[in-house]
């Protein structure tokens, strides 16, 4: 647990050594006027008590007690706001190193884990460290101080007492052991019942339409359930045993007095020393008390910690090099690549001149997204390397690479805000009067004044609140806003209306204009013009050429090409 500490508490090292001065402080302070009481106690069992001496410790326990409550308030207030500013930089370098990971990152985790990573373990760390922060001080050094006044007058009682300690770790050790297995189930468990609650929110409209509400929601049941289990499971059976610890403390105070009892019977120590163990001797527990309460949260803490560094610790796509490209060509070089390690391309070698069109045709799983994908690099290649004007991609600075390049794909995704906003997505320090025009451009324009609120109308999650068509338009302006010199088309209007057919159609034209193009193909009429297209299976090109020449083959395109055209007169009778 401390090395985790010390690993998260370096993003934040201002006012780091502030806060823990504070609390030791604080600790030390607090404990004090137990051992300056001892010289009260002992002054009252001299055969001539200085009241003089007495009062005047009992004026520096007052002055410590207003010291004390002093830097209480400070150092509470100051390790609260060291904390919330240390989580709230750990939640921001989170969001930004999930950007750079990979998808293959998001295959083999579930959304449910990776927001709860975000969430819930930074808010665990948070609330549990920030109000034990104050514990943990006070039962090491609270405990040190008041040991010293203790062994200053009696070693062998004061040893008696701290016995103790070691006696209880074989305790927290069997603690740990059952904590650290049952705390990873429950964390498991809670991000199951996340990621089932997500897809059953996400899919309750399927769900509805094929009445299937209420067997899903027995599935999402039975994962409360589980989580209800698991989480008395890791309540139950590690506390008691932190529980023993409490008795411990007891014996070793009952062996206490009974020493002190069998010294003073033999003259080995006096009464005054003896009353002052009856009394401070208690009280050296206290903090340990405290801190054994709190100790299971803190290794729950820890669980949480370990997977905020997992996460941060996770290889990214970055890359130490800086390199530009000088034009805007793109080149596969015998690329292979498969997703969790299963093949879908393989040995694939073609070029894109710049400031021309790829068509990209196939069937569905024959790789054409995964070749897009491996463009705008949300996975890295296998085998074999992707060149941008002669640059191998993974050598370019994520933050510039990801300027060259626009998508526009069948799913777009809104944020929920206003169109504007999300238009301006594309470009973030564009003025208003670029945004108004790449909204003109993308036929925006042509439905915002529909609205009562026009360009700041809120467009809900994900787009909500707009038809598929008008999402469509909104997620060109954006690209058209951001003016890339690389775009890549996922057949944007495969599943839209004529007319929203239409719109879209005059939209793409002015987008692609002296770009270099990938387009995925679904309507084989919308590329005829390509300069080259490339038809896949398996993973594999088998063919290539122009619209003209690919016809002329006689092949699979020329099939597919025959289908669509036959397919254009089909009725529903």
């Amino acid at each position: 647990m401390i090395q985790n500490l010390k690993y998260v508490t370096s993003f934040n090292r201002k006012g780091t050594w502030e806060v823990a001065l504070g609390e030791i402080a604080h600790s030390i302070f607090v404990a004090a006027p137990s051992g300056i009481l001892l010289v009260i106690i002992w002054e009252l069992f001299s055969e001539h008590p200085n009241v003089t001496r007495i009062w005047s410790v009992v004026g520096l326990m007052a002055v410590m007690l207003v010291i004390q409550f002093f830097m209480a308030s400070r150092s509470m207030v100051r390790s609260n706001i060291w904390v919330y500013d240390l989580s709230t930089r750990l939640r921001i370098m989170l969001g930004n190193r999930i950007q750079k990971f990979s998808l293959g990152f998001f295959k083999k985790k579930d959304p449910g884990e990776i927001a709860s990573v975000v969430l819930q373990d930074v808010a665990n760390f948070e609330g549990i460290f920030g109000h034990s922060l104050g514990n943990l001080a006070a039962a090491v050094f609270g405990t040190v101080v008041l040991s010293l006044f203790l062994l200053i007058y009696d070693w062998r009682l004061a040893l008696c007492l701290l016995i103790a300690v070691p006696l209880i770790y074989p305790f927290l050790w069997l603690a740990d052991y059952l904590g650290s297995r049952l705390f990873k189930k429950q964390i498991a468990a809670r991000n199951d019942v996340g990621a089932k609650f997500l897809e059953y929110v996400q899919g309750i409209r399927h769900l509805k339409s094929y009445g299937l509400t209420g067997e899903r929601h027995q599935v999402l049941e039975a994962a409360f359930d589980d989580l209800r289990k698991k989480s008395i499971r890791m309540e139950a059976l590690p506390g008691p045993i932190v529980v023993t610890t409490t008795i411990i403390f007891e014996v070793c105070f009952l062996g206490t007095v009974a020493l002190g009892l069998y010294y003073l019977s033999g003259n080995s120590i006096t009464v005054p020393v003896l009353i002052t163990f009856l009394i401070m001797g208690y009280n050296l527990y206290n903090p340990l008390k405290v801190l054994m309460v709190d100790y299971l949260m803190l290794r729950y803490m820890n669980e949480s910690l370990n997977r905020v560094i997992g996460v941060l610790e996770e290889p990214t796509m970055e890359t130490e090099r800086d390199e530009l490209p000088q034009s805007y060509d793109i080149v596969f070089e015998n690329v292979s690549f498969g997703y969790l390690d299963k093949p879908t391309v393989q040995h694939l070698n073609f070029t894109i001149p710049e400031k021309s069109m790829l068509a990209l045709v196939g069937h569905s799983g024959s790789g054409k997204t995964t070749i897009a994908s491996l463009i705008a690099r949300f996975w890295d290649v296998n085998e074999g390397r992707i060149r941008i004007g002669g640059t191998d991609i993974r050598h370019i600075n994520q933050d510039k690479f990801y300027q060259l390049i626009s998508e526009v794909f069948q799913e777009v995704y809104l944020f929920d805000d206003t169109i504007y906003n999300n238009i301006k997505i594309g470009k973030p320090d564009a003025t208003r009067e670029e945004i108004q025009e790449a909204a003109a451009k993308a036929q925006v324009l042509d439905f915002v004044q529909e609205f009562p609120d026009g360009m700041d109308t809120l467009v809900g999650e994900g787009g909500s609140k707009l038809s598929g068509g008008q999402k469509q338009r909104i997620s060109i302006a954006r690209a058209l806003l951001k003016d890339a010199p690389i775009v890549l088309l996922d057949e944007a209007t495969a599943s839209l209306d004529p007319e929203n057919e239409i719109y879209i159609q005059k939209a793409i034209q002015e987008l692609v204009k002296s770009k270099t193009v990938v387009v995925i193909a679904h309507k084989l009429a919308t590329i005829q013009n390509a300069q080259q297209i490339l038809v896949l299976d398996k993973g594999q090109i088998m063919e290539r050429g122009t619209h003209g020449e690919l016809l002329s083959l006689q092949g699979t395109y020329c099939r597919l090409w025959e289908i669509q055209q036959k397919s254009g007169g089909w009725k529903v009778k």
